[in-house]
């Protein structure tokens, strides 16, 4: 009998390691697929700027949307050296010569225009200012919960849009386009 239940209790230990085992291995799995998951979720979208209005802007925008961020960073050249507006419009068709067939800032929760985060409003397209040195070279990075490339949301999605860059400076105060001038470079956010 004492052999017996010895026994048993061996037996019993040798299922709970191998139970314990087995869940540690579908907990792993389950780990590596949840990062798997993780990584094949990110998306990259590479626009090319092309040059309106008689410029010679021309550039890169690239799109990265990882874990609910988008992550913008542009670079152009071709500018004239000082500051420069640049916004997300609301249509990809930068076919006019002034870069006008985009329309306006992109506005879907039609707030007034303003500075990126301003407490009396901003359009989801008010991306800001930046500088071009002197060789005409300028950059800009921006990172942002407010877009997405591609989902359901029509107030964060940039797809469809287009990337302007203007001649002059945003004020951040004349309504609706803060008096930037005109379009040098155009650019759909295109898929």
């Amino acid at each position: 009998m004492k052999r017996q239940s010895i026994l048993t209790i061996g037996l019993m230990t040798l299922a709970l390691v191998g139970c314990k085992n087995t869940e540690k291995k579908e907990t792993t799995e389950t780990v590596v697929e949840e990062v798997v998951t993780e990584v094949a979720e990110a998306k990259k979208i590479m626009i090319k700027l092309e040059a309106k209005s008689g410029s010679t802007a021309t550039g890169m925008v690239t799109f990265t949307e990882e874990n609910g961020q988008v992550k913008m960073e542009a670079h152009i050249n071709g500018l004239t050296p000082g500051e420069h507006a640049i916004h997300i419009h609301e249509s990809s068709d930068c076919s006019a010569a002034d870069g006008t067939s985009t329309g306006g800032h992109w506005n879907p929760t039609f707030q007034p225009h303003g500075k990126w985060g301003s407490e009396e409003g901003y359009h989801r397209g008010d991306i800001g200012n930046f500088t071009a040195d002197e060789s005409g070279h300028g950059m800009i990075t921006m990172t942002t919960d407010q877009w997405c490339l591609g989902c359901e949301d029509e107030t964060k999605n940039i797809i469809g849009k287009a990337i302007i860059v203007h001649a002059g400076v945003d004020d951040f105060v004349t309504q609706p386009t803060g008096d930037a001038g005109g379009r040098v470079s155009c650019g759909g956010i295109i898929e």
